[in-house]
């Protein structure tokens, strides 16, 4: 049976991996961009509507006004949506949400080999420390190649732009002076990427204290005159 000081360390990381799944779980639902947009009929020189897109991992809401003409809001699912725009969009939002799926999927490895050394000692085996550091150093990795990949989606391909004419197919419009910001949901992901790090953090700390001991243990034998250790 391992320690308690063991079965401590590791309940905890699994209570931290928990909640970071919390977190994730909760930001994948939640608003990821905004963008923003000056409007006009194609043609035209005077841009004097707007056009915002607001999009999750998963629903979306598009707000014209005088794009092209009155104003009007509309939600929609964003990959269907995408499948009508450019490709580079569609796979790069399809990408993210894949690697947030594998950290999902990473932290539930991680809390289940938390969990199982809190009451066994397999240290020998994968499903010993060397498998926590394993699950929760690729969620850690993974969420922050999601951050990047979206937040190159929305900045410098024309995702937004393509979203905006599926909505207005009948009427060509003009757009210029994007303006994007990153939302809530977004920022969400790094407390998850920290709370990955902290559940290594936490078994690292005890990993090495208990290897220090066993190396005090050991050495006493190791120090002892030769004479008497022929004895």
């Amino acid at each position: 049976m391992p320690s308690l000081t063991k079965t401590l360390h590791y309940l905890s990381s699994a209570l931290v991996t928990s909640v970071s799944v919390g977190v994730l779980g909760f930001a994948m639902s939640a608003v990821w961009a905004k963008t923003t947009m000056e409007c006009a009929r194609a043609g035209s020189e005077i841009f004097n509507g707007t056009a915002e897109v607001t999009l999750g991992l998963f629903d979306g809401v598009i707000t014209r006004s005088s794009c092209p003409t009155f104003g009007t809001t509309e939600k929609f699912e964003v990959i269907p949506v995408l499948k009508e725009v450019v490709v580079t969009s569609l796979v790069l939002h399809i990408l993210v949400v894949c690697l947030l799926a594998l950290c999902l999927l990473s932290s539930v490895g991680s809390i289940l080999v938390s969990l199982y050394n809190s009451v066994s000692n397999p240290y020998e085996t994968y499903m010993g420390p060397t498998g926590l550091y394993t699950c929760s150093s690729l969620s850690a990795c993974l969420s922050v190649l999601a951050l990047v990949i979206f937040a190159v989606n929305i900045t410098v391909t024309s995702m937004a732009e393509e979203v905006v004419d599926v909505f207005v197919s009948n009427i060509p419009v003009d757009l210029k002076n994007k303006s994007a910001q990153v939302e809530y949901g977004f920022y969400l992901v790094i407390p998850y990427t920290v709370l990955s790090l902290v559940a290594i953090l936490m078994i690292y700390l005890y990993d090495h204290a208990a290897y220090t001991h066993r190396r005090e243990q050991e050495r006493p034998t190791e120090d002892a005159p030769k004479e008497i250790m022929m004895y």
